[in-house]
């Protein structure tokens, strides 16, 4: 019996596995659908699936460099609860995710999932960590970097960074402490853009209407107004671009004069290319777990 990919689809909305074990398992029961699902539940498949309906949004962020290949990555493993990202076992799939992206470059977090570690795959992998850690498990989203790079990981995987330079300084033992505390900046003021060149036009021009329509209704005259609004955008780039943000060590200088400082100390250039920070769990729904009605379930 002939199947289609909408049938493949339909396995994979009913028991939550893989496209491709769907798609096996389809080939195997001959486009049966019954059979198919059969196929996964014996495989111990749809057992792991069963949780994948539950809310992940604990979990792990991780972030490494390899300094041989120049190339780092951030990733975001989530689980039920943040009892697991304590497990060891669980850390070391984490750092293996990691490795994976590192050295194969997946596309995207399907492609990782297809990615093969040592004779198995990152999804085996997965389904063998819910079915023995018994929690939904989720391998939600990395970034990978290429040049000089430092990555912080802070409060226990809470907050991952990775921060890209372009510096010829980057052997000076200086330069790695310089870096970290970039790194830790990213962590702790969260900036959305790394310069005022990297904001989109249309965010600019949405927040000059606003300021501007906050300053007619403060009865200022257009003139007077007009001003305000710039200067209202300079505070809103110190807000949002880390080499316009006040520095967290010290706020009576930018980001971008502590790198000019220490760049002249190291006697080179830096240059902050882009970052990326991955804080575990961010919009994703919470799970909210209500004491006094579990208690009331189990006495029915």
């Amino acid at each position: 019996m002939a199947f289609t990919a909408k049938d493949v689809q339909n396995l994979r909305e009913r028991t939550g596995c893989g496209m491709m074990d769907c798609k096996k398992a389809l080939t195997d029961a001959n486009g049966d659908m019954e059979k198919a699902i059969e196929l996964l539940r014996e495989k111990g498949l749809a057992a792991a699936a069963k949780k994948s309906g539950r809310i992940a949004a604990e979990g792990l962020v991780f972030a490494k460099v390899d300094p041989e290949k120049k190339v780092g990555v951030v990733i975001e493993v989530n689980s039920e609860t943040d009892f697991v990202a304590k497990n060891a076992d669980f850390q070391a799939f984490v750092e293996t995710c990691a490795d994976a992206v590192i050295d194969q470059d997946p596309a995207d977090v399907d492609a990782l999932l297809a990615a093969s570690v040592g004779g198995a795959t990152i999804a085996d992998m997965l389904r063998e960590k819910i079915l023995v850690i018994g929690e939904n498990l989720k391998v939600r989203r990395f970034a990978r970097m290429q040049g000089d790079l430092v990555t912080y990981v802070h409060g226990g995987g809470r907050i991952g960074v990775m921060v890209q330079f372009k510096t010829d300084v980057a052997q000076n033992p200086a330069f790695a402490e310089y870096a970290k505390d970039i790194a830790m900046q990213v962590a702790a003021a969260n900036p959305t853009y790394t310069t005022k060149e990297d904001v989109p036009a249309d965010v600019i021009a949405k927040e000059k209407e606003i300021l501007t329509v906050q300053a007619m209704n403060e009865g200022k005259p257009a003139n007077i107004a007009e001003k305000m609004v710039m200067g209202r955008i300079n505070k809103f780039y110190k807000e949002v671009c880390l080499v316009e943000q006040p520095f967290v060590k010290d706020q009576d200088m930018s980001v971008a004069k502590y790198t000019e400082t220490k760049a002249k100390e190291m006697g080179g250039s830096i240059e902050i290319v882009g970052f990326v920070r991955f804080e575990k769990g961010e919009g994703l729904e919470k799970r909210e777990d209500n004491f006094a009605d579990e208690v009331a379930s189990m006495v029915k």
